[in-house]
């Protein structure tokens, strides 16, 4: 847009006005901020623009050329449309006035209405970077829920009272969706960090307990997803907080992914609180009364807690949730208001006279109180007026105002208002109805406040946080420097940084690595060494050393380049991209015995998978690069080639392959079309008993024979190996004693295991049966070599082996070390575990979900005859208390869960949500060696799809006779 020079408007009219102009074509988005400009700007029209004069009859305006029509608000700024022609042709248009700022209005570029800057509090990347220092006044804090109750609504909210977006519109911007598919479909997929700065007052923290330096916060945010396709997005965020706000729908209730994400949170030692989202739900759409709203309350908060005592840890002390402790808020996220019971303690113990903590206890529980007798009992008098503390005292309240806005009643609504010492705006004294509700919920109780002194009281700082931590986090010995420095949260001692994450960056192909220091200072320029995952200390393997090119903070869409960052924080690095995958310890150059610290533990596996090829094949190079580039940006999605070539990409389930292809392709490949097969779901092999006979091979020389049997591994063993319980990194002796206390092994056989694998931490292991046998340890590391590549690919259909434990009974070598070499043994060691696993009855293991659904009676038969038809069986229903809502918990072989939503919703007229989450590994009943069976059927599919020969290898081609 040109800007004709036109009349200079000297200082002593109303200088300092500039001109809003749209930027980007996203059209709620884009809010924009201006900061003053200089005396001499001039307009693209001749018109004077005076200060504090207000817009008279602000209506509706046409511009030229029949455009669209605009609305202005009552005290609009400059305001000009985008071809430079003033939308107000006869008016004079002013700026609005803010005492002490001459800054214009803000305005949106599509859905034109000004948005008063009074309340933007604009904070810089110093000030941030000033606060970092003060590790007493840092949060670093996720919002975990089930999918849909409301956390990035909720999220907006918290952003909105940082001033990073106008109050007005918080709720519906959803700030932390920042991809383009997340706002189509409405739910998260990528969890993004930003972070917050707030001052908080004096009289706030009057009773605040814990150590702080003065009064302003910085809280790091990530707003995570609820789908459980991608619960591997919430573990990341999980690893680089240590608090949690556990958002529930206060009518859906503690659902399946709510287990889940409490369960990661608690397992990495994150302390939660809990708000119970949706309450104008209780107001507005179901309409229930005081009592029956609390039952349902109360209900949702015990079967929070009943959750988090399960899986508690003695180290993080109590973690349950108490509304009169003040660990619990209840939320309305989409009007932005929400209230802790101290809110309503303070306001009733000024009025009332009584002490603040008294009236949180009464506030709760089993405490009525009768408004006649003025008396508090502890049981129902059974008078009309006797009603239970929180209904008397924080719902009714709520309830009648929110009636008296629905209603209109704005000659009663006044009255109240200033007895709550509420103050309007004259402008908002005008709105209606729903708009009215808003701004008044908003006004007496802003989300913002509660949420933040919940957070600020009851999640604990970097410092306390990482005291408790420290074991959960460092791979190393728990006394050395790197620890202590960790424990002490200390910016002078070594660097110790996580990457949780690779997040794309706006230039295609380059990625930062987002996340959190625990100990020392990371700066740009800075030379770090990066541990990746497979990194052994000691050893060279997955491991560089680079320097960081610039050190950023996240804050929603935009990034702020800082000097450097102190432990506690959580950060993004320019420049390591190449040389991480999915997620790193970094430290100091010089730092070389330091252990990395641990990798993550994800709850759902990969199971589903796709081949892709390109649709044009001299797109073959773009496709290897895209796939790169796909492993690195997310922390789940597993990227193979198979020996006949194909492309293969594994994810948690249909959503999250959608989403992964779609990236794929869009912004990883530049958009070059692809070819993707039917979904595939992955198997595992195993063995139903112990190998009926000792099975030998003999290795290629005839000189060197191996004695080996299969046996499955005890009940839970694998699961505990998949956890990371048990492990090839464990200290022997622990190892040792939880599998003789657990799982009944011999002590001395524990010390004995030689391996894990695949990929040397899989659920399967080798172990040393031998009794004095001459060269054993020579060939040691040929056979484990051997049981790497067989346990990847098992005798029946090359799919991983799980659950087999591989005894070695006896080996016969010769006296000569030429003749019994690595190419004479790793072969001769795959075969006998081959010939192992065929003689111990071998079956197939196919993969399960967990569906929860939930769904009116009348849908309950369509649930049940869509479960049957795809081999699914229901092990749980029941009623949720107080709704007509029945949930269902079944059991559904993954194989057959591809389009089972829309075969759900088809036969119960979209009245049934399910979510489905990978549970177990289930045997499959028939023998895969029967010809035949459904179980030998399959593998023939799978080796056929792979490019085998159809016939299984028979046993007479892996066993040797003497």
């Amino acid at each position: 847009m040109t800007t004709t020079p036109s009349k200079k408007l000297g200082p002593s009219a109303a200088a300092r006005y500039l001109l809003l102009r749209p930027t980007n074509s996203h059209p709620v988005r884009n809010l924009m901020r201006f900061t003053n400009i200089n005396d001499d700007f001039s307009f693209p029209s001749e018109r004077e623009y005076i200060k504090d004069q207000k817009v008279e009859n602000c209506g509706k305006h046409e511009r030229e050329g029949g455009k669209k029509k605009r609305t202005i608000c009552g005290k609009a700024a400059v305001e000009t449309s985008i071809s430079g022609e003033q939308v107000h042709p006869n008016q004079k248009v002013t700026g609005t006035c803010y005492p002490g700022r001459l800054i214009p209005g803000t305005w949106h570029t599509a859905t034109a209405f000004c948005l008063r800057l009074d309340k933007m509090v604009k904070f810089t990347a110093e000030e941030l970077r000033r606060i970092m220092d003060y590790k007493h006044n840092i949060r670093n804090m996720s919002v975990i829920a089930h999918v849909d109750h409301g956390k990035s609504t909720l999220t907006d909210s918290l952003v909105a009272a940082a001033g990073i977006i106008a109050q007005e519109v918080a709720g519906d911007v959803r700030m932390t969706d920042t991809r383009a598919d997340e706002a189509e479909r409405g739910i998260t997929i990528k969890s993004t960090g930003i972070s917050l700065y707030y001052e908080m007052t004096d009289a706030a923290l009057k009773s605040f307990k814990g150590e702080r330096n003065g009064n302003e916060y910085l809280i790091n945010l990530i707003d995570s997803p609820g789908h459980v396709d991608f619960s591997s997005e919430v573990t990341a965020a999980l690893r680089i907080t240590d608090g949690a706000l556990v958002v529930v729908d206060c009518i859906e209730g503690v659902c399946v992914q709510t287990e889940t994400v409490l369960r990661q949170a608690l397992g990495e030692r994150i302390r939660p609180v809990l708000t119970v989202n949706k309450m104008d739900r209780c107001f507005l759409e179901l309409q229930v009364d005081g009592e029956e709203a609390y039952q349902t309350f109360q209900r949702v908060i015990e079967n929070a807690n009943v959750i988090m005592a399960t899986y508690e840890d003695p180290l993080l002390g109590d973690v349950m949730v108490y509304p009169e402790k003040g660990t619990v808020a209840f939320s309305a996220g989409l009007h932005g208001w929400a209230f802790t019971l101290t809110n309503f303690a303070k306001m009733y113990a000024s009025k009332f006279g009584v002490d603040e903590s008294k009236m949180m206890e009464r506030l709760w529980g089993e405490n009525f109180f009768d408004p006649k007798t003025k008396k508090w009992t502890t049981k129902s008098t059974g008078s009309p007026t006797c009603k239970r503390g929180f209904v008397q005292f924080c719902y009714e309240p709520i309830k009648q105002i929110i009636n008296t806005c629905m209603n209109d009643q704005k000659d009663q609504l006044w009255p109240m208002l200033t007895k709550l010492g509420v103050t309007m705006k004259s402008d908002e004294k005008e709105l209606m109805g729903k708009a009215l509700m808003k701004r008044v919920m908003q006004t007496w109780l802003p989300a913002a406040t509660a949420l933040l002194e919940m957070m600020i009281f009851h999640l604990p700082s970097p410092h306390t946080a990482q005291r408790y931590r420290v074991e959960n986090l460092y791979e190393g010995p728990l006394d050395d420097m790197y620890a202590n420095a960790i424990r002490n949260c200390d910016p002078d001692g070594p660097l110790m940084l996580y990457v949780s994450k690779m997040i794309p960056a706006s230039d295609k192909g380059r990625f930062f690595a987002f996340g959190r220091v625990f100990a020392g200072k990371i700066s740009t320029g800075l030379k770090v060494r990066i541990m990746g995952p497979n990194y052994v200390p000691g050893e060279k393997k997955d491991l560089y050393v680079k320097s960081v090119q610039r050190t950023v903070i996240w804050m929603g869409k935009k990034q702020e380049t800082v000097e450097d960052v102190p432990c506690g924080n959580t950060v993004a690095l320019v420049g390591l991209d190449q040389f991480i995958t999915k997620n790193a310890t970094l430290t100091n150059e010089k730092e070389v015995d330091a252990h990395p610290i641990r990798a993550m533990k994800f709850s759902v596996s990969p199971v589903v998978r796709v081949a892709v090829q390109c649709k044009v094949a001299s797109d073959l190079p773009k496709l290897v690069e895209g796939l790169k580039r796909l492993a690195k940006s997310d922390p789940m999605v597993v990227c193979t080639i198979e020996e006949s070539g194909e492309h293969i990409i594994a994810g948690a389930g249909e959503l999250h392959l959608e989403i992964c292809l779609k990236d794929l392709q869009d912004d990883f490949m530049g958009g070059a079309e692809i070819v993707v097969s039917d979904p595939v779901v992955s198997f595992r092999e195993t063995v139903l008993e112990k190998s009926s006979r000792t099975v030998m091979s003999k290795s290629p020389n005839k000189h060197n024979r191996l004695y080996m049997e299969a046996r499955p591994m005890e009940d839970g063993l694998a699961e505990a190996i998949d956890e990371g319980r048990v492990g090839p990194r464990d200290d022997p002796k622990i190892r040792g004693k939880i599998l003789s206390e657990e799982f009944g092994w011999d002590k001395d056989l524990a010390k004995k295991i030689w391996c894990f694998g695949p990929e040397t931490t899989g659920p399967n292991m080798v172990v040393d049966m031998c009794k004095g046998v001459q060269y054993l340890n020579e060939i040691k590391d040929s056979v484990v070599a051997g049981f790497q590549w067989a346990s990847k690919e098992g005798a029946l259909a090359e799919e991983n082996m799980r659950g087999i434990c591989f005894e070695v009974c006896d080996v016969v070598l010769h006296a000569d070390a030429i003749h019994r070499g690595g190419g004479q043994v790793i072969p001769t060691a795959r075969r006998v575990i081959y010939a192992s696993q065929l003689t111990a009855k071998p079956r197939l293991l196919e993969p399960v979900y967990l569906v929860e659904i939930q769904a009116p009676e009348q849908a309950l038969g369509g649930i049940y005859s869509v479960l049957n038809q795809r081999r699914g069986h229901v092990f749980e229903e029941m009623q949720r208390p107080g709704t007509p809502l029945y949930n269902i918990k079944a059991y559904l072989p993954v194989v057959e869960s591809f389009g089972f939503s829309g075969a759900l919703r088809a036969s119960t007229s979209g009245q049934a949500f399910p979510q489905c989450v990978f549970d177990h590994w289930d045997m499959m009943g028939s023998d895969p060696l029967e010809v035949g069976s459904q179980a030998n059927t399959l593998v023939l599919q799978i080796r056929k799809r792979k490019g085998l020969k159809e016939q299984m290898t028979p046993l007479s081609d892996f066993e040797d006779k003497l």
